[in-house]
């Protein structure tokens, strides 16, 4: 595995699956995987992690178990509504009006939509 960050960036971009199952497995200590030797911090990484589920679609359990690992490393909520601000210009206005409530419903605030179902 390489421990340069452009070397990783290079067997990454060609599938180098040594380098990919690496990055890929999942660690103990949070699920975390740094092949770089701690280039970020749990909390930044949890706000990454964060920031990658809400541009996924992913489901708002899978947002709540984000949204509690970053609070325990020490994200506080307007950190946590400000990963979806500072992502949304990359993600789209579909993603974030598909993200907001799910992330709202993460944080424990219902926003208050109806029949929306939080799926």
């Amino acid at each position: 595995m390489p421990d340069d960050p452009h070397q990783l960036l290079r067997a990454l971009a060609a599938g180098d699956e040594r380098s990919l199952g690496t990055v890929m497995a999942p660690r103990p200590e949070l699920g975390l995987c740094d092949p770089l030797g701690q280039a970020l911090d749990r909390r930044t990484k949890m706000l990454v992690r964060l920031a990658a589920l809400l541009a996924v679609g992913a489901s708002t359990t899978s947002l709540r178990w984000a949204v509690e690992m970053a609070s325990t490393n020490g994200a506080e909520i307007g950190a946590l509504a400000g990963v979806l601000l500072a992502s949304a210009p990359a993600a789209g206005t579909a993603r974030v009006v598909d993200a907001a409530p799910r992330l709202a419903l993460a944080l424990g605030y219902d926003v208050g939509l109806g029949s929306w179902d939080g799926a």
